[in-house]
């Protein structure tokens, strides 16, 4: 009975020494916690591993790929806006435009787009009668000026006033006309097709008028 006590007694010794063998191949520690390599917000709202790509530059900048720093849209110009109309893409007439018993004369300048591509003019175009006595410049009306857009084909035109020579005097004789479209330098020089002479008129400023563009009619 000696015997087995002992045998039995190193048996426990023996287990109790394998058992503290394996507490010690832990390193002592508990239940694990959270993994070193955690997860971060990434920018895009998801979450990306805070070991994985620390050095490979894949963080989300926010923009797609295919459409940082461009606009929306093209125009014809920066502004997205149609381009002036140019003096060579312009067919200009005029025509005799006086209606019976008005006081004064009318003649109507036309300005049909003859290019292949939209185009506006607005304001006033630049008028200068050639005269036996020297150039005269028309006065701009006090109307409103607003812009017209012109598609290819299309016109639009504006009206020259000025004073009938109803006097038995021979007035001043009218011998031509020169049309500078808005915003350009470059003229047209057409025949008069308004009444032959002018009044002679007394003092400063011209007797003369034109009104903006569209004052007299758009149309195809």
């Amino acid at each position: 009975m000696r015997v087995n006590k002992l045998t039995f007694a190193a048996l426990a010794v023996a287990t109790g020494l394998s058992l503290t063998a394996c507490q010690s191949g832990d390193g002592g520690k508990g239940p694990s916690g959270p993994s070193s390599a955690s997860t971060v917000p990434s920018p895009g709202g998801g979450s990306a591993s805070g070991s994985s790509d620390q050095g490979g530059g894949k963080a989300s900048s926010g923009k797609s790929p295919a459409g940082q720093g461009t606009a929306a849209g093209t125009g014809s110009d920066a502004n997205g806006k149609v381009a002036k109309c140019r003096t060579d893409e312009l067919e200009i007439t005029a025509m005799d435009h006086t209606i019976d018993g008005d006081p004064d004369g009318t003649v109507a300048v036309q300005l049909k787009n003859r290019g292949s591509r939209d185009c506006t003019l607005s304001g006033f175009a630049g008028v200068d009668l050639k005269t036996n006595a020297g150039s005269l410049s028309a006065k701009r009306s006090g109307e409103p000026a607003g812009p017209a857009a012109l598609k290819p084909g299309k016109s639009v035109a504006f009206g020259i006033n000025y004073p009938l020579n109803t006097s038995d005097g021979s007035g001043v004789r009218v011998t031509g006309l020169l049309v500078t479209p808005p915003d350009e330098t470059k003229s047209v020089t057409l025949g008069w097709p308004g009444a032959a002479t002018l009044p002679v008129t007394e003092g400063p400023g011209s007797p003369v008028k034109v009104g903006p563009i569209g004052s007299a009619g758009q149309g195809g």
